[in-house]
């Protein structure tokens, strides 16, 4: 079934503006009953603006959330591959990083 927008929710409909509406097709063997739409009414009713405006009324209400606070540590970057970093919290030893990071061992052919 296809109309205008529904007050409630209604199974197996779809509630589409008059442009794509038009536009919809069904499949093979399947029919479209197209309800009548309602030329009377040209825009939204007093109700319409009325719940319009007490969803906006409500939402200022509600108090802003404030963003989680940052680290405040400065981690050290270790590693990098792509997009990925490793990073640590507290600053490595000379001695207790290599020059290079360790080799893989060769395959076995």
């Amino acid at each position: 079934m296809l109309g205008p927008l529904a007050a409630y929710v209604e199974p197996h409909c779809y509630d589409l503006c008059a442009m794509h509406a038009d536009r919809l097709t069904a499949p093979l063997g399947w029919e479209i009953v197209r309800l009548p739409a309602d030329t009377a009414t040209g825009g939204p009713g007093s109700d319409d603006l009325e719940a319009l405006a007490n969803a906006v009324r409500e939402a200022g209400r509600q108090p802003v959330k404030k963003p989680r606070p940052e680290p405040t540590g400065q981690g050290i970057e270790t590693i990098r591959r792509g997009h990925l970093r490793v990073l640590r919290s507290e600053p490595v030893r000379p001695d207790d990083q290599p020059d290079r990071p360790p080799r893989r061992p060769p395959y076995d052919v």
